[in-house]
C-alpha cells in the first residue's frame, strides 16, 4: 500500500517546476538508428516481439542486440544484470542513444525497474526503503536530444505485453501516430484516494499552460466512461475502472499514481500493462514502494508539454520523472504524434 509522504519535500517546488516547463520547441527526436532493440534469445515471444519491432520502425541490424537470460521472472539478480548489461556496452554502436526492452519479465533489477538499471546501471542510490528522496535524474526536463552523448544515459522503455498479438498492437499503434497531429483530449482526474491523488497540485498550471493549444479536461472522478478520443489520461488510484469502454488515440499515454503499477505480472494493485492492452501506447508504474513522493512518478505538464511539442513517447516520458530508479517505463518508444516530417515506415 502506497503510505502518505507527510513531509512532502517536493510540494512547495510544485508551482515553480509547472511555471519553469520549457518553452523551446523541439525540433529533433530520437530516430530508429539511434534505437537499440534488445532481445532475449530464451524467450521466444522476446525474439518475436524484438524482430517484428526492427521491422516495423526499420531499426538497423547492428542495433539489435541479443542477451541471454532465464525469461519468466520478476526480479534479475543484480549481479547477473551487470554482467549482461557490461557486455551489451561494450558491444553497443557509438550512435545509440536509448533502449527498447523486448519483453515484460523481468521488470526489476533487485531494487530497481529494469529500464532505469539499463538506463543508467544498477545502483542503490536510485532506490530507498523508506519514504525518501532518490537519485534524480539528469534527463529530467531537459532540452537534451541525445541523452547519452549528453548524460551517459540511455533512456530505456519496455516493449510489454502478455502476447504478441497484443505486442504487434502496441507498435502499430506506435507506428499510426506519426506525424497524426491528433485533435485529442487530455483527462486530468481528481480521485477521493487522497493519498495517491497528490498529482493533482499540478493541474490548474497544466491548464493554464495548454488553454487555447490542446483540449484539457479536469473532472471530480476516479474513472472515466466511454469517452473517446483519449490522448492523455492521468490519475491516482490502486486500479481503473471501465478502461476497455474509453478509445485511446493512437500514441496516447496513460498512468495511475499507485504503489505497484509497474508490478507487470499483477498484484493487489492494477498493473500498467492494462493500460497497454486498454489501446494506450506508453504507461509508466512503480516496482516497489515509492511512498506518494511526486518526483518520482510522471509530472503529466512535462509530459504533455514535451510530447506535444515534437518530442518521441520515450523522450517526453522519461524528462517527466524526476527521480525515475524505482519505476518502469512500458510502451512503443518511438511514437511521435507531433513530428513536422513522417520518418519512413513500412
Amino acid at each position: 500500500m502506497i503510505s502518505r509522504d507527510l513531509s512532502r519535500p517536493n510540494f512547495l517546488t510544485v508551482l515553480v517546476i509547472v511555471i519553469q516547463l520549457s518553452v523551446i520547441h523541439s525540433t529533433m527526436a530520437l530516430t530508429p538508428d539511434e534505437m537499440a532493440v534488445i532481445i532475449n534469445v530464451q524467450d521466444p515471444l522476446s525474439i518475436k516481439i524484438g524482430e517484428y519491432y526492427q521491422q516495423k520502425r526499420l531499426i538497423p541490424e547492428e542495433n539489435v542486440l541479443r542477451l541471454s537470460f532465464i525469461p519468466g521472472r520478476s526480479l534479475m539478480a543484480p549481479h547477473e544484470f551487470t554482467k549482461l548489461r557490461t557486455g551489451l556496452e561494450q558491444s553497443l554502436p557509438s550512435s545509440i542513444q536509448a533502449y527498447a526492452l523486448a519483453w515484460t519479465l523481468p521488470f526489476r533489477v533487485g531494487c530497481m525497474s529494469i529500464t532505469t538499471a539499463f538506463a543508467a546501471g544498477y545502483n542503490q542510490v536510485f532506490c530507498s526503503r523508506t519514504c525518501r528522496a532518490t537519485q534524480r535524474s539528469p534527463y529530467f526536463n531537459s532540452g537534451s536530444e541525445h541523452p547519452f552523448n549528453d548524460f551517459r544515459w540511455r533512456p530505456s522503455m519496455m516493449l510489454a505485453a502478455r502476447s504478441f498479438e497484443q505486442a504487434k498492437a502496441l507498435i502499430d499503434r506506435g507506428v499510426k501516430a506519426d506525424g497524426t497531429k491528433p485533435h485529442g483530449t487530455a483527462w486530468l482526474l481528481n480521485t477521493d484516494d487522497k493519498a495517491r491523488n497528490v498529482r493533482s497540485v499540478y493541474y490548474r498550471g497544466i491548464i493554464e499552460k495548454l488553454s487555447g493549444a490542446f483540449n484539457v479536461n479536469q473532472v471530480s472522478a476516479n474513472y472515466l466512461k466511454n469517452k473517446k478520443n483519449i490522448l492523455f489520461y492521468f490519475t491516482g488510484t490502486t486500479s481503473v475502472a471501465e478502461l476497455k469502454s474509453n478509445t485511446f488515440l493512437p500514441g496516447a499515454i496513460a498512468d495511475h499514481l499507485t504503489s505497484a503499477g509497474g508490478v507487470l505480472n499483477g498484484f493487489r494493485q492494477m498493473s500498467s500493462l492494462h493500460w497497454l492492452e486498454a489501446g494506450a501506447t506508453g504507461s509508466y508504474g512503480t516496482v516497489v514502494e515509492p511512498c506518494n513522493i511526486l518526483a518520482k512518478f510522471p509530472h503529466p505538464g512535462i509530459v504533455t508539454d514535451r510530447y506535444l511539442k515534437g518530442d518521441t513517447l520515450i523522450e517526453a516520458y522519461w524528462k517527466s520523472v524526476a527521480q525515475p530508479g524505482q519505476g518502469v517505463f512500458i510502451g512503443e518508444p518511438l511514437a511521435r504524434p507531433f513530428q513536422k516530417n513522417k520518418n519512413k515506415i513500412k
